[in-house]
């Protein structure tokens, strides 16, 4: 995962001093040009993060084309791979990258691997209530909080005043929300905000990212994890601090730079077979979805536009 991050900075120096403003588009993604004769069905099964985004973007695309009908299941990641493979959905949301054994089964069927599109960033936050006074954590603060294993180095954390809460939070129990494993952000959160650890039995684990930033707005001691596209005027994300030690918050200027720690892409997966062109629908679909207008979505959802190079790149891909 440590990719992203890295990929995200080499981009620093361009891509920021293309945002005029704060959650703003790179302003050389260009406008969706309609073109004529899509039609047809697309079926949509995978990520919960991205459940909303989809459904957002399909109806912005169907009102470009009302005969197109796109069907929306958004119940983990890791029902996006088995679907792609089974031929039941054409459209793969993820908030993970595909795992080498998922692609390996799909190219055991269909003798290719599916094509990645990164359609949006995440920084994926770390929420507390409303009225919690803690600003910042640690990745080692934040293993140790939800994890049994704490392979990050830390020793173990239980209450608030341990991590730093003061006032009524001093010596309150920290209550833990979290994501099921059937989501990629679970498993996105596993491996970088706890080193690969095993999480605590007394974790809530959640169906979905809203029942995680809903439980966390209800628990005044409560801590939780979930896309940033989830967050509410009941919770707060908190600044993270990772190898540099500074606190950085999860914004798209610390993300674009790699800086927030816990930042990455969120992706739709398809079934492209390299010697054919891509089934018109599917095509103007990622055209839409990386288009300006697409991208406005993104950021109405609470979610941070594609730089331009990355969703150029990609565009290619799918062959625009």
């Amino acid at each position: 995962m440590k990719k992203i991050g890295a990929a995200l900075a080499l981009l620093a120096s361009v891509s920021v001093t293309t945002l005029a403003h704060a959650n703003d588009i790179d302003s050389r993604i260009q406008p969706y040009a309609p073109v004529s004769g899509v039609s047809g069905s697309l079926k949509s099964i995978g990520s919960d993060s991205l459940n909303n985004l989809m459904t957002l973007w399909a109806e912005g695309f169907r009102a470009v084309y009302p005969s197109v009908t796109i069907e929306i299941e958004g119940k983990g990641s890791s029902t996006a791979p088995p679907a792609l493979i089974a031929g039941t959905a054409q459209l793969g949301p993820m908030s993970r990258p595909m795992r080498a054994a998922e692609k390996d089964q799909f190219e055991a069927k269909y003798g290719y691997k599916p094509t990645e599109v990164r359609v949006a960033v995440d920084t994926l936050a770390v929420f507390v209530n409303k009225d919690n006074p803690v600003s910042c954590l640690s990745l080692t603060q934040i293993d140790s909080i939800f994890s049994v294993t704490r392979n990050l180095g830390g020793s173990a954390i239980d209450t608030w005043d341990q991590a730093g809460g003061t006032g009524d939070f001093a010596g309150k129990p920290i209550s833990l929300f979290g994501r099921n494993a059937a989501s990629g952000t679970y498993g996105y959160f596993k491996e970088v905000a706890m080193g690969n650890g095993d999480f605590r039995d007394t974790v809530k684990e959640q169906p979905g990212s809203s029942a995680v930033v809903q439980g966390v707005a209800s628990d005044k001691y409560a801590i939780g994890y979930s896309g940033i596209g989830y967050k509410t005027a009941d919770v707060r994300a908190i600044a993270v601090s990772g190898r540099d030690g500074q606190c950085h918050e999860p914004n798209q200027e610390e993300a674009y730079k790699g800086l927030y720690p816990i930042t990455r892409f969120l992706y739709v997966y398809v079934n492209k077979n390299p010697s054919a062109p891509l089934d018109p629908v599917l095509r103007e679909f990622f055209k839409f979805a990386l288009s300006k207008e697409g991208q406005e979505v993104v950021i109405k959802d609470g979610y941070y536009s594609m730089p331009y190079v990355f969703a150029n790149e990609d565009l290619a891909k799918i062959g625009q």
